[in-house]
């Protein structure tokens, strides 16, 4: 059965599927979901065109996409995403954290990668639509989330190398576990020398898949090396701290700076990195947003000036950093332990997140409302 519901500017037709997932296989699943492995029971879709505008918007059953072999995006890649999560309060409510910035984020993506524009309003009303039939999918545990995907897909059936005239964008939504099964360590990074993620003027503060498929090979070779993440230099000049695969990263300075990368065009602008920016700031500490070069990581950690090293994402939050590993050098050792800024920054943030703290900033946004 299929109904009308309104957005801010567009209105959804809804089919709910006709066969969801059962209570208990819904809930076998989430006590252990893992991380983007299984998937709720319906989708958001809304179609564009450049005569049309953004239309046709749906909540439908998820399942497989549908379209031709001849889609601009099969061939040059011409496709965004954003990655947020929903978390149950303790009174049974379903929020997100800062969802404003991933909508203006995708809007920056869509404009570097040639895609139209979806309005802020309309990101937010659709989160909101899966959430309104997906809330059980949301885990009840302390630590547990319902990851968001929102994504946009040119599907003009053209191999003409210009910007699409069709386009697509969805949201799905996948139950998360805790990241850290185990508890937070600190994990050893390894540092790319041969590879580059992103140059000046390219695309690496978009947040599209080619950013990530350039990175999936130097990563397998981190793992290689009995590392869990990869971290780049500037393609520019080789010397300075770029970012990881999927997460910014920061360093303790003398115990009351936080010295992180600036966002110069090559390095994502990321929602969480911006919220501990902010935390930071409110305990009085010094942040610092520049270049730092891998000698002034050496010579930090050797003088002890460097007390803390931490990189951070919106799966993750935020992931002590133990040391970094190359071919030629190590920085740190394996046995260090996680510094006492960043496993309070991690709490702080996760509480806010969870409900469980002050929201001081008006961060959190409602779902289920």
């Amino acid at each position: 059965m299929s109904t009308v519901s309104d957005s801010p500017t567009l209105s959804y037709v809804r089919t709910l599927n006709p066969s969801p997932a059962s209570a208990e296989e819904r809930d076998a699943i989430l006590a252990n979901p893992g991380f983007g492995i299984h998937f709720s029971d319906h989708m958001v879709a809304i179609d564009w065109t450049i005569e049309s505008g953004w239309h046709d918007a749906r909540l439908q059953p998820y399942g497989p996409l549908q379209f031709d072999p001849g889609s601009a995006v099969l061939h040059y890649g011409q496709e965004i995403f954003e990655g947020l999560k929903a978390y149950r309060h303790a009174d049974g409510s379903i929020w997100t954290f800062r969802p404003e910035k991933n909508a203006e984020r995708l809007q920056r993506s869509a404009q570097r990668l040639a895609l139209p524009e979806l309005p802020v309003e309309d990101f937010l009303a659709s989160l909101k639509q899966v959430v309104s039939v997906d809330r059980d999918w949301v885990p009840t545990d302390d630590d547990g989330s319902l990851y968001l995907r929102p994504f946009m897909i040119a599907n003009e059936t053209f191999l003409g190398v210009r910007p699409a005239q069709t386009v697509a964008y969805y949201v799905i939504a996948s139950p998360a576990g805790p990241y850290f099964s185990g508890g937070v360590t600190p994990v050893s990074i390894w540092l790319s020398t041969e590879y580059s993620r992103a140059g000046r003027g390219g695309t690496g503060a978009a947040k599209c898949g080619g950013n990530y498929a350039a990175s999936l090979l130097p990563q397998e070779e981190a793992a290689q090396n009995g590392c869990s993440q990869v971290l780049f230099l500037d393609a520019e000049t080789g010397q300075h701290v770029d970012e990881l695969g999927g997460m910014n990263v920061f360093f303790v300075r003398g115990g009351d700076t936080l010295v992180t990368p600036a966002t110069s065009g090559s390095i994502l602008e990321g929602v969480t990195r911006d919220s501990i920016i902010q935390l930071a700031r409110d305990r009085g500490l010094n942040v610092e947003e520049r270049d730092i070069t891998l000698d002034e990581w050496r010579e930090g950690v050797d003088s002890g000036e460097i007390t803390e090293i931490f990189a951070c994402g919106t799966a993750a939050v935020i992931t002590p950093i133990s040391q970094v590993k190359s071919r030629d050098f190590t920085i740190g050792a394996p046995d260090a332990v996680a510094g006492e800024i960043t496993m309070s920054l991690r709490r702080e943030l996760t509480d806010i997140q969870h409900g469980r703290a002050e929201d001081r900033h008006g961060w959190l946004y409602r779902l289920d409302a």
